[in-house]
This record gives C-alpha cells, structure tokens and sequence, in this order.
C-alpha cells in the first residue's frame, strides 16, 4: 500500500492586529473606564460644557417669558391680546430655542467622543 503524503502546515503571518502601547500612554477612554483622576477631568469638563449650554438656555427663556406678567398687567383690557402673544408669539422662539439646545448638546458630545476616540 502506498503511504499518503502527511499533511502540511502553512503559517500565515501578516502585520499585527493591534499595536503595542507604549508602557506610559493611556488613552482617555481607559482613563475614563478605570476612573482616575484624568477620566474625570474629562467627563466634568463634558459635563461642565452641558450645564453652560442648559443655563444659557434657561437664561434666554428667564427674559423672554419673565417679563411678560408684566406687560399683561400693564394692560389689563387686552385679553386677546395675551392669548394670541402666549399661544402664536412664544411657539417659534421657544422652538428656535429648543432647536439650538439639541444641535449644541449633540455638538458638545460629538466633540466629546471625538477626543475620547483620540482621532
């Protein structure tokens, strides 16, 4: 009987997968994962950026609705008038306003993931 030839191994190499660290570098992601004192730098600085932009809007609404008890005492015949400036002047304003907030937190968390990432 003739002998079958014995299987062959072949060794496929080709460049590593994932580089190796350098011993002393982190990248934030870690930093934030084991939590030390730089990963929380960086979520109280998100953070920090969050609560500006939540105070500002609140700022813009503390102006443009605080007043307005007191044009309505102002002139207390002017009933339609309130109506029509609580149910037609506030909705665009209040929803350009909502509309900024979103774009500008999402903007601040992309930013955010942008330098997490370390791209």
């Amino acid at each position: 009987m003739p002998q079958e030839p014995a299987e062959r191994r072949v060794v496929v190499t080709g460049p590593p997968r994932r580089a190796l660290r350098s011993s002393g570098y982190y990248r934030p992601r870690t930093e934030i994962d084991e939590q030390t004192t730089l990963g929380h730098t960086y979520v109280r600085s998100l953070m920090r950026i969050q609560l500006r932009t939540g105070l500002t809007v609140f700022a813009v609404l503390a102006l443009l609705i605080g007043p307005l008890p007191l044009v309505f005492a102002a002139a207390p015949d002017a009933r339609r008038l309130e109506w029509a400036v609580l149910g037609f002047g506030l909705y665009p304003p209040l929803v350009l306003l909502a509309r900024w907030y979103v774009r500008r937190a999402e903007r601040n968390e992309r930013d955010f993931v942008r330098l997490v990432e370390d791209r």
